[in-house]
């Protein structure tokens, strides 16, 4: 009878298992250097909230497909839970605790004057998107806004409120910080 229970291996996702010898990556996070033993293909998503206690950083699909782990990898907007620890290897990571880390940055202030959340649990990733946005055009066209979101799935507010949340940040010189 037992021998017909199946492995808990044979019950992952393929390509989601970790594999491979360990090796110390190092990176910054929010402006701190890190140093982790893990395997090579340790998701960024599990060194950040498992490893690093980052838990802004949300964990949903683990696909790529809805955004909700987006973090800035040397500046750009990347899945976390697609990006390997080798990948890693020397970076600059910024997740949503770094962008608030001085206070409330201007995208964060925007969603908060708009309600450009409801559940929250997509916000960290709308922000993510939307703070490097900025910080590459500071004063994007409405289909630039879509295509820097539409990596972000919101299942709550309907994306009008978070629409008027970007806009606000673009007329409030959301791609600086304040305090």
């Amino acid at each position: 009878m037992l021998d017909k229970i199946p492995h808990p291996a044979a019950s992952r996702v393929p390509g989601t298992e970790e594999a491979g010898p360990g090796f110390t990556v190092r990176f910054r996070v929010n402006g701190h250097p890190v140093s982790l033993e893990v395997t090579p293909t340790r998701r960024l998503l599990a060194l950040l909230r498992e490893d690093l206690g980052l838990t802004g950083t949300k964990r949903s699909c683990e696909l790529g497909r809805c955004g909700s782990c987006m973090v800035l990898l040397n500046g750009r907007p990347v899945n976390a839970c697609l990006t390997m620890a080798y990948q890693c290897e020397g970076a600059e990571i910024v997740t949503i605790e770094g962008i608030g880390a001085d206070g409330l940055h201007p995208v964060q202030r925007a969603f908060l004057e708009e309600g450009g959340f409801q559940c929250g649990y997509c916000t960290p990733g709308m922000v993510v998107s939307v703070v490097a946005l900025l910080a590459e055009n500071p004063q994007p066209a409405p289909e630039e806004i879509e295509e820097a979101l539409s990596g972000n799935l919101c299942r709550c507010t309907g994306y009008a409120a978070i629409i008027r949340a970007v806009n606000r940040a673009i007329e409030q010189g959301g791609g600086r910080h304040e305090n």
